[in-house]
């Protein structure tokens, strides 16, 4: 605004409207221009004073025709925090009244706080104050002062935007008065049902109901819905799934157009989709064996890939379903993948970005039937270099469909009776292995970290209940495909990067400052340092990795330099990707089940008919596939949550052995051996003394007795309590030994999905 700022005459009002100096921007948008945003929040902040809006619609000379859209302008800045109107009904220009705008987070014990928009320090909701507003609102508040634990107060002068139309929850009934209480616990309020609203739907007390919300809360009244959806009662198979969609307004249901377009999507490959709708012609790569490697459950197949040797080195085909053929920018397809984002994998159900006739038909690799592909097609050197690469669209046929323990087990037996069943594909996976060997070998020159982690599967009887919980142990053809998508996603961004073209990269940046002192203050007292000084690099971070692995308290360092870094997110900035050392990184490999890997295809595809994929703004893009990925993790770890809860609510008054693998101001939470499931110690449980939380340090000491707990620590417990409405499991101590156990006693704690390094 400020390079384009007016000087506003007390001229005649038409001279006023044409000193807009965004009136031709205005002019290509609009027949009939409206003074623009900028210039009326300027002439109001000049003003100097509130102005009801028939003054601005005189002041600004808006005729008869013009009013309904210029209250409609103003109904849009005030929603966008622009303007605020008072009790008088006068419109003020929010950052003459000091207002902060951001989104309202709720808390379980009623009160809550505004994250700022602009990144300064929140602003503490009271209990009092959140009665006007439910958790996700985003509104304008005005900081009042600090609270008596010195955090910045903040009163809310203004609901800008309402975060919630539905809410999930239990059905309750006290006195004749029928109310919700949100599966949500960050929506504290009860949620009043009106008399009468759910005459049509006669839920009952305890059943699993979705409610539409009739009347926001205010200052003087609760809020007010109607029962518009009965799921079911609480312990119904499949129920904490269906609560969690609704929770996370995750989107399940397919819109009728979405389903139409897959009915009539061809389900084998045509004559004419020889050539790309771009005009690009397909390489015929039918007669190569390229084979598709999964998980023994896995039902979409949108990898294939395939080495030979190439003199010293290798060629590595990557060939990936080529789902941007069948779903085009704007199309029905289109829209629902970008709402969706990505998949979400629960345990035992996906919800499918795109409809199944795609993800598990035409767009998947399924062995014996030609399919559509785009290709990386790279001569890699016998270091593990990638020395050149090319991109192209082809159409494939899958050999075969392999599982990762097939692979395994014929490559440990080439002779065995695995081997023997797929002979001919047994030298083709040879060199596969023998290519994966010296990439891993380049991985480690490159310094990418590469922790040691356990991760867990849940195996379930026939109602769908948790029968165990087992570890999963990855083998080399886990990594071996692993490393064949690096290497074609980061010849990926390179192509774009190198051709200029825009595309979303999945970046991962460094330690922030904070992050990094706290960790240096941690290995410091532990006798050891990590290199870089104030800008370490992946390498510093690998190199300690491998120093510490065979120490007795390993699985805590490991723990904390996993913590010190940032989330990997998708944006248009091309800064690398830490965790991994590379420089430019993206997603090519996925784009059945991840939105970006298709904007990837379509932008390749742009660069190879040299013309330009714009979808609109990379960076809006990219912040939303970021949302609906952490959208999916936090329902996916809800219902891991409760399928545990509902698997220890027998085992009360039981005894187990576990680590401790998070601690809190309120407790400690402990990871119990073969179950793998974590429980909280409550700090009140750790004896007769004060308890202080030290948090640079992961630690709670005791004031009087000098009692320490720390992370790794093993502890015996026993089972208190287990509540499936709030996913919670408590646990009492047994014994508390405090001499540690070596690193072959300690079983390795779970990496959990916000502690993992994602690629």
């Amino acid at each position: 605004m400020n390079a384009k700022k007016s000087k506003i005459k007390s001229a005649n009002f038409k001279s006023l409207r044409e000193s807009d100096p965004y009136l031709e921007e205005e002019r290509k948008k609009y027949p009939t221009p409206l003074p623009s945003r900028a210039f009326m929040l300027e002439v109001m902040a000049q003003r100097g004073v509130p102005m009801f809006s028939d003054e601005l619609a005189q002041l600004f000379e808006i005729s008869k025709q013009e009013l309904e859209f210029f209250t409609r302008r103003l109904s849009a800045m005030a929603r966008d925090g622009e303007i605020v109107v008072n009790r008088k009904g006068a419109i003020c220009v929010a950052d003459k009244l000091d207002l902060i705008k951001g989104r309202v987070q709720g808390h379980p014990e009623g009160f809550g706080f505004v994250i700022p928009e602009d990144g300064s320090p929140d602003l503490f909701l009271s209990p009092k104050e959140m009665h006007k507003v439910l958790h996700g609102d985003k509104v304008m508040a005005r900081e009042i002062g600090l609270d008596r634990r010195g955090r910045r107060e903040g009163k809310v002068v203004e609901v800008l935007d309402r975060g919630n139309r539905l809410v999930v929850g239990r059905l309750h009934s006290e006195r004749g008065v029928a109310f919700v209480i949100a599966e949500d616990k960050r929506i504290s309020q009860d949620i009043l049902i009106a008399q009468g609203a759910d005459a049509g739907l006669p839920a009952k007390p305890g059943q699993v109901v979705v409610a539409e919300i009739l009347s926001q809360p205010s200052k003087y009244a609760q809020c007010v819905a109607k029962v518009v959806e009965i799921l079911g009662d609480y312990g119904d198979p499949g129920m904490e799934i269906e609560i969690a969609l609704r929770k996370h307004n995750l989107p399940h249901v397919f819109s009728d157009a979405a389903l139409a377009q897959a009915k009539k999507t061809p389900s084998k490959v045509r004559k004419l989709d020889w050539k790309t709708p771009e005009g690009l012609k397909r390489v015929d790569l039918r007669d190569i064996p390229l084979v598709t490697i999964d998980g023994e459950t896995a039902r979409d197949f949108d990898d294939a890939v395939f080495a030979e040797r190439k003199g010293k080195g290798w060629r590595l085909v990557v060939a990936i379903a080529d789902v941007s053929h069948y779903v085009r920018p704007g199309d029905a397809l289109d829209e629902t993948g970008y709402e969706r984002g990505n998949s979400v994998y629960f345990p035992r159900r996906v919800i499918p970005m795109l409809p199944e006739a795609l993800s598990n038909g035409i767009c998947s690799l399924n062995p014996d039937v030609e399919r559509l592909c785009m290709v990386c097609d790279m001569t890699i050197g016998a270091r593990g270099v990638v020395k050149d690469y090319r991109f192209y669209p082809a159409v494939m046929l899958s050999q075969a469909r392999f599982t990762y323990t097939e692979v395994w087990n014929i490559l440990q037996e080439p002779q065995g009776v695995a081997a023997q069943k797929r002979a001919s594909l047994v030298p083709h996976l040879q060199e596969l292995y023998a290519l994966f060997n010296v990439l891993l070998q380049a991985r480690q020159r490159r310094g990418a970290i590469d922790f040691d982690t356990t991760e867990t599967q849940m195996i379930f009887n026939d109602v769908g209940k948790i029968e165990k919980i087992v570890p999963v142990h990855r083998n080399d053809a886990h990594r071996l495909i692993e490393e064949c998508m690096l290497a074609a996603n980061v010849c990926a961004a390179e192509f774009l990067r190198s051709n200029r073209h825009k595309a979303l990269y999945r970046i991962h940046e460094g330690p922030t400052e904070e992050k990094l002192d706290n960790l240096r203050r941690f290995l410091n007292e532990r006798g050891l340092s990590l290199g870089g000084a104030e800008e370490p690099t992946t390498k510093d971070y690998a190199k300690l990795a491998e120093q510490i692995k065979a120490r007795p308290d390993a699985a805590l360092l490991q723990t904390m330099l996993l913590r010190s870094m940032q989330q990997a997110v998708y944006s248009p900035d091309k800064v690398g990707h830490f965790g991994l050392a590379y420089e430019s990184y993206t997603h090519f490999t996925s784009p059945i089940r991840r939105y970006p890997d298709l904007l990837v295809h379509r932008a390749i595809k742009a660069v190879l008919s040299q013309t330009e994929y714009k979808p609109g703004k990379w960076k809006d893009i990219g912040e939303h596939c970021s949302a609906t990925e952490r959208q999916a993790d936090d329902a996916t770890r809800d219902v891991e949550n409760w399928l545990k809860c509902y698997y220890m609510r027998d085992k009360l008054g039981e005894v187990f052995s576990g680590t401790v693998s998070a601690i809190t101001s309120f407790g400690l939470f402990v990871l119990l051996d073969d179950v793998f499931v974590e429980g909280l110690v409550h700090i009140s449980e750790l004896g007769s003394d004060y308890f202080h939380y030290e948090k640079g340090r992961h630690e709670l000491r005791g004031e009087r007795s000098g009692k320490v707990y720390r992370l790794t620590d093993r502890l015996t417990i026993k089972v208190a309590r287990v509540d499936l409405e709030t996913s919670k499991i408590d646990f009492v101590l047994v014994e508390t030994p405090r001499e540690r156990v070596s690193a072959e006693a300690a079983p390795a704690i779970p990496a959990k999905g916000r502690k993992r390094v994602k690629r």
